[in-house]
């Protein structure tokens, strides 16, 4: 198949999950011997099959680089790729300006259409943006997103998932470009039902992201540790107000067990955690962004992953990673429990410093030695090569059409 994929994120000008599954699914796309093609923001593309289309130089969301207005990137890609409509199917995977052009272009030419919904837009506008400018912002956001994806779906606040007008305005973005896909794809179920319940009534599939096979390909042994060692946790995540990494460290700063905490990545409360540790003196150590390979390396000689987020992760390469790799996961967000094995995890009592600390007060060595056997049996089903048969099952049904 010819496969054009529109991103809005993708490294090495994006950061996170959203980038590095990007990635894995086009690399393993092309390794089966389809043609894939990646049309993402930024700036000289090292990769043959990677076209950055025009971006703004000097502006960014969360260190990404974005692209300019979605007209502008139509016109690039057309003249790029004159023959656009030889394409066999256009893959969407976020809901900016890029991903919008994909959007536009596949309908312009009767090309079957995925749409991946990979994130919360609604709590990152909640978490990120201070009062009063939550609403306008949304609102601004939203108002922009219709001028160029019609707007069908309305959404209203409501108790479940937009208790504010800031969040059913970022719901309602969501769920309108969704809802202009053949099939939309989610990570998890539970992200599905959300998206069912504001509106979108199109065919809904969850086709997990998957962790590359040549970043795990190493031996990993069954996670040991003695009774009174020190518990040596790894964070391999933003360093963020919505992965709620200040919520943890006060967490840690309750424990009177011995511990480390290595803390991979960075983000808008790198700074901010980094004079928490050191006015507590905490036994944290700060590495900042490496390359995945390395935290990898680091996982291994780790007890436990940690994801401190709740209500925001739809999955979370953290999880994946982790089990890939067999190393046990504590978090937080009880939805979560869908995504790695049974008797995997620790999940603290509530979100707050608290409870965490009470549940990590309480992990066992045995309870590291069991959970991280169970983790290693199931390492095979968070591989991207188990998860692009799904993706291929989608296309070629949409193809077939």
């Amino acid at each position: 198949m010819k496969i054009a994929i529109f991103t809005d994120i993708y490294a090495p000008w994006g950061d996170g999950g959203i980038a590095s599954s990007v990635k894995a699914q086009k690399d393993d796309l092309e390794r089966l011997g389809h043609e894939v093609t990646v049309f993402c923001p930024g700036f000289d593309a090292h990769e043959k099959s990677v076209v950055t289309v025009p971006s703004h130089r000097w502006l960014r969301v969360n260190g990404a680089v974005i692209a300019k207005r979605p007209g502008v990137v139509e016109d690039f890609v057309l003249k790029q790729k004159e023959n656009f409509a030889e394409y066999d199917l256009v893959h969407v995977h976020y809901e900016a300006s890029c991903s919008i052009a994909g959007v536009r272009l596949a309908r312009r030419f009767g090309l079957p259409l995925v749409q991946t919904m990979h994130g919360r837009e609604d709590m990152a506008i909640q978490i990120n943006v201070s009062h009063p400018w939550k609403y306008i912002v949304a609102s601004i956001l939203s108002g922009w997103h219709s001028r160029y994806i019609r707007h069908m779906i309305k959404v209203k606040k409501d108790k479940f998932q937009a208790p504010t007008r800031t969040r059913a305005k970022m719901w309602e973005l969501m769920v309108n470009q969704a809802e202009v896909a053949d099939v939309v794809l989610t990570p998890t179920n539970h992200f599905a039902r959300k998206l069912e319940h504001y509106g979108v009534t199109r065919p809904i599939v969850a086709v997990s992201n998957g962790v590359p096979a040549e970043l795990v390909n190493g031996k990993f042994l069954k996670r040991k540790m003695e009774d009174g060692a020190v518990l040596k946790m790894i964070w391999n995540s933003r360093v963020s107000k919505e992965k709620r990494i200040m919520p943890f460290l006060k967490a840690i700063a309750m424990l009177k067990r011995p511990y480390i905490l290595y803390v991979y990545g960075d983000g808008n409360e790198f700074k901010r955690a980094k004079k928490f540790v050191e006015k507590n003196k905490l036994k944290v150590k700060f590495f900042g962004r490496k390359r995945r390979d390395k935290i990898v390396e680091k996982m291994q000689e780790a007890h436990f992953g940690i994801m401190a987020s709740y209500n925001f992760d739809t999955q979370g390469m953290t999880l994946l990673e982790a089990e890939a790799t067999g190393l046990p996961v504590f978090f937080c967000d009880p939805e979560m429990m869908e995504v790695v094995p049974a008797g995997s995890f620790v999940i603290a009592g509530g979100a707050e410093a608290e409870a965490m600390a009470i549940a990590l007060e309480q992990i066992s060595a045995q309870q590291v030695e069991e959970m991280s056997k169970i983790m290693l049996a199931n390492r095979e089903e968070v591989l991207q090569e188990t998860q692009i048969a799904k993706l291929l099952a989608v296309y070629q049904t949409l193809v077939r059409r």
